[in-house]
């Protein structure tokens, strides 16, 4: 069953005659502004926030563990306060950790926030555009 536009000229007396539309002009074509080397920055820059926030940590975990299972004599050795070198290293582990966090809120509102947040404008512009079309 196929569906036939109708006619252009009135098949009862009682219409009214049809005026043609005039045609539209085209809608100008733009170029998206989103390209994909935006989105490769921002995986990079995302990339490079995670592996320093987590060698950040887990690097001084390793150092860490590293010292204790092959430098015993070091880690038993007193440090501040009578304090052994093992236990002050591993009092420090909870300030680095915070150090990582902190590194990490830190590259993410100055590198990967504003890329993204530059990504979303020029989505919202294309979806505008689109839109508009």
């Amino acid at each position: 069953m196929s569906y036939d536009p109708p006619p252009s000229y009135p098949t009862y007396p009682w219409q009214p005659r049809r005026t043609p539309e005039p045609p539209t002009p085209p809608a100008p074509v733009y170029a998206p502004l989103g390209r994909h080397s935006d989105l490769r920055i921002l995986r990079s820059a995302y990339r490079w926030q995670r592996r320093t926030a987590t060698l950040t940590a887990l690097g001084y975990f390793v150092l860490f563990l590293v010292l204790s299972a092959f430098a015993p004599g070091f880690m038993n050795g007193t440090s501040i306060a009578g304090m052994p070198a093992g236990v002050v290293l591993a009092l420090v582990q909870l300030p680095v950790t915070w150090l990582a966090i902190a590194l990490y809120e830190y590259t993410a509102r100055h590198h990967v926030d504003p890329i993204a947040d530059r990504i979303r404008e020029q989505a919202r512009l294309d979806a505008k555009r689109g839109a508009a079309r």
